[in-house]
């Protein structure tokens, strides 16, 4: 395993199978880490070559150069370039979760070149009228309230169920890494997040593309399906008693899911 902790780039990690393997870059959701992933690792390299990366300001991404008084979309995936880059990577398959996947979108749009397959685990697709709710409240209250109570209320909102403690409690842990003022910055991205969603919605989806959902993510699971249903490129896998970090919560059945669909195995939409 290589780890990065330049100052000018993303804090990262490869794990390397051979120089022919084909590359698996893996991009977390707000308020986690590369740690999200700490289940797909020893299941996926074997196959692929691995590269893991904390988004600024989250994990051990802490004080890049150079700082910005706010972000947008352009800042969160330029950051993720300069790694690729670095790495020497030019062709991966891109796995996704949570507001991962809008990111990964983006990725698509500015480097279509670079990515082969898309996974987009718990993924994010339309700017419903309660995320609407939500994400306004959040950017409210964020100056009244200590953020970590915004992030308790989201993952009780999002993981309601007692099968989704586990998934729950990492989030948290790894939110608590945030400070406040880099939590109202990615708040801050609201706007340019709406702006991406209704775009994306009815953009044409070129690459082979795999959105996989718990069956319990009753935040974002409807949203999900619609999006599938418009695009020819896309296949949608529903986890059963599962939440929305499928990834973490139903892991094993997770792998089995993705890898087949990397490796060109069969995949019923």
């Amino acid at each position: 395993m290589q780890e990065s902790q330049n100052r000018a780039l993303l804090h990262y990690e490869t794990h390397v199978l051979s120089p022919q393997a084909e590359w698996v870059v893996f991009i977390h959701g707000a308020g986690g880490s590369l740690a999200t992933w700490s289940h797909q690792v020893e299941a996926f390299r074997p196959y692929f070559n691995l590269l893991l990366l904390d988004l600024r300001d989250h994990g051990n991404s802490k004080d890049l150069e150079p700082a910005f008084d706010r972000y947008d979309f352009d800042i969160v995936t330029g950051d993720i370039i300069r790694v690729i880059d670095h790495a020497g990577i030019k062709k991966a398959h891109f796995l996704s979760l949570s507001l991962g996947s809008v990111i990964l979108q983006k990725l698509d749009e500015e480097r279509p070149g670079l990515i082969d397959k898309m996974v987009m685990a718990g993924g994010i697709f339309r700017a419903t009228p309660a995320i609407h709710l939500f994400v306004h409240t959040a950017k409210l209250l964020s100056y009244l309230l200590p953020y970590r109570v915004m992030y308790d209320l989201f993952s009780w909102i999002v993981l309601p169920r007692k099968n989704h403690q586990q998934a729950r409690r990492l989030f948290r842990q790894q939110s608590q890494k945030l400070t406040p003022s880099e939590y109202r910055k990615w708040i801050g991205l609201y706007k340019d997040l709406f702006r991406l969603l209704r775009r994306f919605y009815g953009r044409e989806l070129r690459k082979l593309s795999l959105v996989i959902m718990g069956e319990q993510d009753h935040v974002f699971n409807g949203a999900a399906r619609r999006f599938v249903a418009r695009h020819q490129k896309a296949r949608i896998a529903l986890i059963e008693k599962c939440g929305h970090v499928v990834n973490i919560e139903q892991h094993e059945r997770f792998n089995q899911t993705v890898l087949a669909f990397l490796r060109g195995d069969s995949l019923i939409r």
